[in-house]
């Protein structure tokens, strides 16, 4: 919705052209002796210049119309030139302020013709009443006497008087555009960062799921595969080991939700994800050494999240038949935490490159790295956590 008050700025100088017409007809002997046509043409006149100061900032294109149509008529019907009209002025820098470009370049060549039309007048007017050129008027015998030619000086202050006005909308116009630009960046540059940051949090949001979904699958299938090993004759092992998976399966369940909701409390307990390894059949040496200390939100669920693509990692290409090693350690700037595996012929994959580079990244956003190499039959991968002393 359109601001109310635009239109009263425009009210006001139309209005206070208005007002200095009616004060120049009322202190000018001269205009009392205009007959009725003449005195008619005078307030058509102020009416024409009011209107164009008036439209100059909806309307620059009608406004330059006006202001050249006007003199025009005035100098085929032979009428006088007002005081009134140097409110062309104010059109002068409307139209650099506010005109199209067509409009802009038309105000632009108006200050060359002004100054044209300005010494054709002078001249005109000159001859007219049979005065000799630097004898008519001050402009005209005021550059006279400084040698310059008086038509050089009429064009030159004509020139001035229009186009210093028009510098002035000129340059408003140049810095409001500037301004303009600069927010339009502001603002693209606004869209891109939250578009980036809503791409991340997908990024980091499917990257969570593969974790939880991963690491779960690769715990039940240990599990279902530890049901061939069962005698048959016990079923009660066989009911333990189904309730087994059906805890698993509960427990990946629940880690999705809390993924997508986006409110895990636990991101730093590492020990119930060893512990519900173990509880899935998979052996697992669990050690700690260091002063653990209080870790933020970040490199909680970074530490999280790292350990339990790891742990999937062994479980997945690792060997069913020796420990997975996880070994914590707190060291003076950083927590390491260290995952083995042994692994099976030298020349078998460790794993997947996209989980390895998924872990590298998540380290990367905190500070922390990543190495992995193999160790005669033994997969080593350690993660680094900047954690400074307090």
């Amino acid at each position: 919705m359109r601001d109310r008050t635009w239109w009263w700025p425009d009210i006001g100088a139309a209005a206070l052209v208005l007002l200095f017409g009616a004060l120049e007809y009322m202190t000018n002997d001269w205009l009392s002796y205009f007959s009725p046509v003449r005195r008619l043409l005078f307030w058509l006149v102020v009416l024409g210049t009011a209107l164009a100061v008036g439209l100059v900032r909806r309307a620059p294109a009608v406004s330059l119309v006006l202001v050249w149509a006007i003199p025009l008529c005035q100098a085929a019907t032979g009428s006088p030139y007002i005081a009134t009209q140097i409110a062309i002025l104010a059109v002068a820098f409307g139209t650099a302020r506010w005109g199209g470009t067509v409009t802009l370049r038309a105000s632009a060549l108006s200050i060359p013709a002004a100054a044209v039309a300005a010494v054709l007048l002078v001249q005109a007017e000159a001859v007219r009443i049979n005065f000799p050129i630097p004898s008519y008027g001050l402009i005209a015998a005021t550059v006279d006497q400084l040698g310059i030619g008086w038509r050089i000086g009429v064009a030159v202050v004509m020139a001035a008087l229009i186009g210093v006005p028009w510098l002035a909308g000129l340059a408003l116009r140049i810095s409001g555009r500037a301004h303009a630009d600069l927010a339009e960046a502001a603002r693209e540059r606004a869209e891109a960062e939250e578009t980036a940051r809503i791409r991340a949090a997908q990024t980091r949001l499917a990257r969570d799921v593969h974790d939880v979904v991963g690491h779960s699958l690769a715990v039940i299938l240990t599990q279902a595969e530890a049901g061939q090993y069962l005698p048959d004759e016990d079923p009660g092992a066989l009911k333990s080991l189904l309730a087994g998976i059906a805890t698993s399966a509960r427990t990946s369940l629940r880690d999705v939700q809390e993924v997508l909701s986006t409110t895990r409390d636990t991101a730093d307990d590492m020990d119930k994800l060893i512990g519900n390894l173990r509880d899935g059949g998979r052996e697992v040496v669990s050690g700690q050494d260091g002063t653990p200390r209080v870790l933020t939100q970040e490199q909680r669920v970074t530490a999280y999240r790292v350990l339990q693509e790891m742990l999937t990692n062994a479980i997945r290409h690792g060997r069913h038949d020796s420990a997975v090693i996880v070994q914590r350690s707190w060291t003076a700037d950083s927590l390491v935490i260290e995952v083995r595996n042994a692994t099976g012929a030298p020349g078998s994959p460790p794993g997947s490159g996209s989980g390895l580079h998924g872990m590298r990244e998540r380290l990367a956003a905190v500070g922390g790295s990543l190495e992995t190499g193999r160790r005669d039959d033994v997969f080593v991968a350690v993660a680094r956590i900047p954690v400074p002393l307090p």
